[in-house]
């Protein structure tokens, strides 16, 4: 492991993605990406008395997935890496508590899961773990309630939100061979943009996805063409196309290689703003619909580069900007 220019590191071991799983609620199962997931529910409760205890099922879920498809048992993972959107990331503590495994707790917003993987990988790289087990969930409802107004309020929103995803999804990274290789991983900076709109974290967020995807190429001396697909978290329309319009006025241009998992997720007819958005929605879509094309040989190496808001209602309240930050990961088809 050694680290590359100012802010990406290049992993010298074979780091593996060995299994996903992933399990979404009825909107993301009505979506276009729908038959890409694992599992899906029927209603946001998912069985549950509360929309943070389905959140909990959700991850729980995604999960027993993962290690099923891996042939996996839990006294075989040496790590557990996750984090959420709510309070103190209850969410990952609760499931922690459960698994008896050890665990660390990490936040970046909707940019958690690709935090997790780079720690997971730096874990392994470092020959301080073999297997490491990382999760992230979100879920509409909860989300809404700790971070904007409540949806029994019915305030109006305008084009420019974005729609909190519900799922879970774990993956796990060791040393074991399997179709998907993480090359190396890029720490993004935290950058305000000025944007003080909740219901516009596109445009928070895109100078951020800018920065490290900008500072990932120059770390690595790599151009645009080094990845057959860039992949943003959840940009959502208005922050997708901010991005493109940074990338064009410094000379990048992302054309046809650049998509993003928030406007993916969702078609038109389903009304859901810009975009979907939540710690789910890059690591749904990135586990289920990137990593498939990845096995088909659609494509050969992604960079995966999810974004995140780092705001609380407290902070909304006070008219205080929203801060953002952006962590890359590459993957690569094993051939």
């Amino acid at each position: 492991m050694k680290r590359v220019g100012a802010q990406t590191i290049v992993f010298d071991k074979n780091i593996y993605i060995e299994s996903v799983g992933t399990v979404v609620g009825p909107k993301e199962r009505q979506g276009p990406l729908g038959p890409s997931f694992d599992r899906a529910y029927d209603d946001l409760y998912c069985g549950e008395q509360s929309w943070e205890l389905a959140e909990r099922r959700l991850m729980k879920e995604a999960i027993t997935v993962c290690l099923a498809k891996g042939n996996v048992q839990t006294q075989n993972v040496d790590l557990f890496i996750a984090g959420d959107l709510l309070n103190q990331t209850v969410t990952a503590n609760y499931v922690a508590s459960e698994l008896d495994l050890p665990f660390l707790g990490v936040f970046s917003a909707c940019s958690t899961i690709t935090e997790a993987m780079l720690v997971a990988s730096t874990f392994i790289d470092g020959a301080f773990a073999h297997r490491v087990l990382v999760a992230t969930s979100s879920h509409y409802g909860a989300a809404e309630r700790q971070f904007r107004f409540p949806t029994t309020i019915g305030v109006q929103k305008g084009e420019s939100a974005s729609w909190t995803v519900t799922g879970g999804a774990a993956a796990l990274l060791s040393t074991t061979r399997s179709p998907f290789r993480i090359r190396a991983a890029t720490i993004g900076r935290v950058i305000d943009n000025g944007v003080t709109d909740p219901l516009d974290m596109g445009r928070a967020m895109a100078p951020a996805a800018f920065a490290t995807i900008k500072q990932h190429l120059t770390d690595c001396g790599l151009s645009l063409e080094a990845y057959d697909v860039i992949v943003t978290g959840d940009l959502g329309k208005v922050g997708s196309s901010e991005l493109k319009s940074l990338c064009y006025h410094t000379g990048m241009n992302l054309s046809e290689r650049y998509d993003d998992c928030g406007v993916l997720i969702y078609d038109a007819e389903q009304q859901a703003f810009a975009g979907g958005s939540g710690c789910a929605c890059c690591a749904v879509v990135a586990y289920s619909y990137f990593l498939e094309k990845m096995r088909e040989k659609k494509i050969k190496t992604m960079l995966v580069v999810a974004t995140g808001a780092l705001f609380n209602s407290t902070m909304v309240k006070q008219n205080q900007s929203i801060p953002a930050i952006a962590h890359a990961i590459a993957i690569e088809a094993v051939t």
